[in-house]
């Protein structure tokens, strides 16, 4: 339950963080592009990394309770691309290049896709 609420704490926080971040940079530079959005998932996978990497270097300063607020609440909330971004990492890091390769395109192919068949649903209704 304890894990439920730290899961949950951060990731009202992170949607908030989201929401403001992407707000201040749309505002900053203009919306031709989704510089929000981009700016999110960069620092996101930025502050990924870094969790991920604290969690299992020798410092151990990641406590599996710090690591539900943060890196699966917060950043979960602020952007799912930085978990894709480390998960794809990884896998690159492992030399696992075909499915590392599958992963990427898998994500970008399907995703894509499910977006299309969202806004034909909505149209068809």
């Amino acid at each position: 339950m304890k894990t439920l609420l730290l899961v949950g704490a951060g990731g009202f926080a992170g949607a908030i963080a989201r929401y403001l971040v992407s707000g201040w940079v749309y505002a900053l530079v203009g919306t031709r592009l989704p510089y929000g959005t981009l700016a999110v998932n960069v620092a996101g996978s930025l502050l990924l990394g870094l969790v991920a990497a604290l969690g299992t270097s020798r410092l151990g300063v990641v406590t599996p309770e710090l690591r539900a607020l943060v890196a699966i609440g917060f950043l979960g909330a602020f952007t799912t691309f930085s978990t894709f971004s480390l998960e794809s990492f990884r896998l690159l890091e492992e030399g696992s290049y075909l499915f590392a390769a599958l992963n990427m395109a898998g994500n970008l192919a399907l995703c894509l896709v499910a977006v299309a068949a969202g806004i034909a649903l909505a149209r068809a209704l």
